[in-house]
């Protein structure tokens, strides 16, 4: 195995580590802007996408648009301008071949192969078998991590969740359900930090959610006014397609009774015609939430540092950012860019582009699998609706309880033209579809592209993909349609979509993970950040178990119960090809980058309600330890 070894426990290896790479450069921007051409949208831009015939979507009229917009982007961009202290983290860089020995290695390739014993050689795997194996290597000079029985897996793929965004609201008080089960919880945590708070602070809230906390269902302006009256209030709903404010904010964004509302995000009001505080759409959010000026001082960059570290302490080496451009157009290109240069992207990214500036996305000549293997473009992504728990979804039939019957934010017209488009000019695509109506209008804009031979960069997915017939599957299977499950809507409203959104019938049609794989569809399973929390291990148990939350005796259609082994394929290599990058990272295998994540036990042993609670004790990316327990 050669000349010279050393021997750590594999959580021992600490003192060999080296610190990252300082931040030696201003970054440079990813995209040219063409002479002449504004490749920037403000807010207004965002807000007024052109591209819909109804209700402006979260991503089209972001909540945080105005947010971002107040930052200070040309520093973001530039290293050298960050304020370095507590941003740089250290990580362990070998300058030596590395061997993990006594592992158990689930190289998650297409037989499913174990291994033993698993080399790295700067950023890619040298070898994987046994210890005859790595004898064998001729390696002049090697360290040995002796792993004593720890289970090695390809590095978890997240190929659904929002970067930015997260990083945006990293600064903003979580009052979900993960925290206070109840609305009064809630807000009794908003009246605390009112009152610390400095006379001129916005106070602000995320992730309510009140189809999983117990109390009233809307956070009007009477309740938010007892958290104060003088200082304004701001609460996100953790869909992202509600927000809800008090007396105060709507005094400070000048809305009235007699301010109009857009027919596509209006406010909500009282019997009165008053204002009562719920702000629907992104239009209605963004007029009040663009008066907090203190969205100056939030730290994006820092943020970002952080939402990646997380990632890596939960195993993650990848995740796909569905909707660039967002916060902040064409110019988050340039965030990720200088990100990347400083040395402290220890996950890959691969994102996709926010549909909602089409225009300016175009100006900037950006293509398809433009980027590298750290950073790339994807996909092209559109929103065709909202979410089913916020009623928003498209449906064939109304709502439980209710007439309605959702929201199409495309056109199903309109929406088959712009697949056409994108497919004919060589993208892969991703839509959004929680709604089975909406899945409907998305197979049948995928089939026209697929009739006319347009669908030559796959896979092409549907996100979410919630409400799931069987005609709607065997459509999807023809074409060779990924989908990729939030599947926290089965763990966290599951019990909600059974009782007072669908009714049991259509509950059973959610997240159909065993019909897909039962006719041979890739899929994957995601979290939808910041609407759940990343977790690939906990995505796998409610993939496996399916229980419910609030309700754990409780299996929602079992039926759609997966194996682990399934579920294990959906966050590694299935979700690496997903994200078109499965020829360089999902799998263990000679060539590939040393992207692995160790556990304290395998998965697919013991209780498998217990899966979320397996420890991660390292994670590895391009032959780098970026994270140890």
């Amino acid at each position: 195995m050669g000349r010279k070894a050393s021997r750590h426990s594999l959580l021992n290896v600490n003192q060999n580590s080296r610190a990252a790479n300082r931040p030696n450069g201003k970054g440079n921007s990813m995209l040219k802007e063409p002479n002449g051409v504004d490749v920037t949208p403000d807010f207004h831009d965002l807000a007024s996408c052109p591209v819909h015939t109804s209700e402006p979507c979260t991503c089209c009229s972001p909540a945080f648009s105005m947010i971002a917009d107040l930052a200070d982007w040309d520093a973001m961009t530039n290293p050298q301008a960050w304020n370095v202290s507590g941003k740089n983290r250290e990580v362990y860089a070998p300058t030596c071949t590395v061997v993990f020995i006594n592992a158990k290695i689930l190289t998650m390739d297409e037989a499913f192969s174990e291994a033993t014993c698993i080399a790295i050689k700067g950023e890619k795997i040298l070898a994987v078998g046994d210890r005859d194996d790595m004898d064998n290597l001729d390696e002049p000079d090697v360290e040995v991590i002796d792993c004593a029985g720890k289970t090695i897996l390809p590095g978890f793929i997240e190929p659904h969740f929002h970067f930015l965004p997260c990083s945006t609201m990293e600064e903003i008080e979580n009052i979900g359900p993960f925290r206070f089960e109840t609305v009064q919880g809630a807000l009794d945590r908003l009246k605390e930090l009112s009152d610390t708070a400095r006379p001129d602070d916005w106070i602000m809230g995320r992730q309510f959610d009140p189809s999983l906390q117990e109390g009233p269902d809307l956070l009007t302006r009477d309740l938010l006014d007892a958290v104060s009256t003088n200082k304004p209030v701001f609460v996100y709903n953790a869909s992202l397609h509600f927000a809800y404010c008090n007396s105060k904010a709507l005094e400070i964004a000048g809305i009235t009774r007699d301010t109009p509302d857009d027919p596509h995000s209006p406010y909500g009001r009282d019997e009165n015609g008053e204002p009562n505080g719920v702000l629907i759409g992104g239009k209605a959010l963004g007029s009040v939430a663009k008066h907090n000026h203190a969205a100056r001082g939030i730290d994006l960059i820092s943020n970002s540092l952080k939402v990646i570290e997380r990632a890596n302490s939960l195993g993650v080496t990848m995740f796909c950012d569905q909707a660039t451009g967002m916060t902040r157009g064409v110019k988050e290109i340039d965030v990720y860019k200088a990100i990347a240069e400083s040395g402290q992207m220890t996950t890959r990214l691969r994102y996709s582009l926010s549909y909602g500036i089409q225009d300016k996305w175009d100006a900037t000549g950006i293509a398809c699998g433009d980027g590298d293997e750290l950073v790339r473009c994807t996909t092209w992504k559109i929103v065709s609706d909202g979410s089913n728990q916020g009623f928003s979804g498209l449906q064939r039939e109304p709502y439980l309880y209710r007439e309605d019957k959702g929201i199409p934010y495309v056109d199903p017209d309109d929406l088959k033209a712009m697949v056409l488009d994108r497919a004919s000019k060589g993208w892969a695509l991703a839509i959004h579809a929680n709604g089975d109506l909406a899945i409907d209008n998305t197979l049948d804009a995928y089939e026209a592209a697929f009739d006319a031979g347009l669908l030559t960069n796959t896979p092409c997915r549907i996100e979410h993909c919630s409400i799931l017939h069987d005609e709607q599957i065997d459509r999807m299977a023809k074409m060779g349609i990924s989908p990729s499950f939030l599947i926290g809507h089965v763990y966290y409203w599951g019990q909600a979509m059974r009782d007072k959104v669908f009714g049991h019938a259509k509950a059973s049609l959610l997240d159909r993970t065993g019909a897909c794989e039962a006719k041979g569809i890739r899929w994957t399973i995601h979290s939808d950040e910041p609407v759940s929390e990343m977790g690939p291990l906990r995505c796998i148990e409610n993939a496996v178990t399916r229980k419910m939350w609030k309700e754990p005796e409780t299996i929602l259609a079992p039926e759609e119960c997966i194996s682990v082994e399934a579920a294990l394929r959906a966050v590694t290599r299935d979700a690496a090809w997903q994200c078109h990058s499965d020829h360089e990272v999902g799998t263990l295998e000679s060539g590939k980058f040393a992207d692995l994540v160790v556990l304290e036990s395998d998965p697919r042993e013991g209780d498998p309600n217990g899966i979320g609670k397996i420890k991660v004790l390292e994670t590895w990316m391009g032959g780098r330890r970026v994270y140890s327990r």
